[in-house]
């Protein structure tokens, strides 16, 4: 498990680097190990894609569980960070290549999607505790639900965030802020 996942974190560290470009031999390089030891773990890169998607989103799920049990945040503070939530080690990834995904490897694509739009439950529960207190007002949470994903989405689709100079973290902190505080002026 141990090589696996350090294979795993290599990948991301060589993606941020390269983006989709990054061969099995960058990886190796990376690790110093030899190439055939990776596919001792992955038969291809493919594979090892599908284990780096549910790599990241199952710390995500992780860092998410985080901030709710951390009890030194209100429920709206709880809120904004579970909606915006993204592993310390993930916020220097350039997540803006994604957008390529959809179109060289489909079925990853399809896999990232399927992982966004799933797993809502925590978020759904914490909305609901929000208005029932008080610090939010009542909203439909399939719609809140439906924009996030929507907006994430996007990121993913396009080159958005690249045309418009943001990282994704920033990209991610400005669409969480819009939902939660909307777009007046206070």
């Amino acid at each position: 498990m141990e090589l696996r996942e350090s294979i795993i974190e290599g990948t991301i560290v060589v993606f941020n680097q390269k983006g989709l470009k990054f061969t099995m031999d960058d990886i190796a390089k990376q690790l110093c190990i030899s190439k055939k030891t990776i596919y001792t773990v992955f038969s291809d890169k493919e594979t090892l894609f599908y284990a780096v998607v549910d790599y990241m989103f199952d710390s995500i799920k992780e860092s998410e569980r985080q901030v709710l049990e951390d009890t030194s945040l209100s429920t709206l503070e709880k809120i904004r960070k579970i909606l915006g939530v993204l592993p310390e080690g993930y916020k220097e990834i350039d997540f803006r290549q994604l957008y390529l995904l959809k179109e060289k490897y489909p079925q990853i694509y399809r896999k990232v999607e399927e992982r966004l739009e799933t797993g809502w439950e925590s978020s759904i529960q914490l909305l609901e505790q929000g208005m029932q207190e008080g610090v939010i007002r009542p909203i439909p949470v399939a719609l809140v639900k439906m924009m996030l994903e929507a907006a994430l989405e996007q990121f993913f689709q396009r080159d958005i965030l690249i045309r418009n100079g943001l990282t994704y973290t920033e990209a991610l902190e400005e669409v969480v802020g819009i939902l939660v505080d909307g777009i007046t002026v206070k």
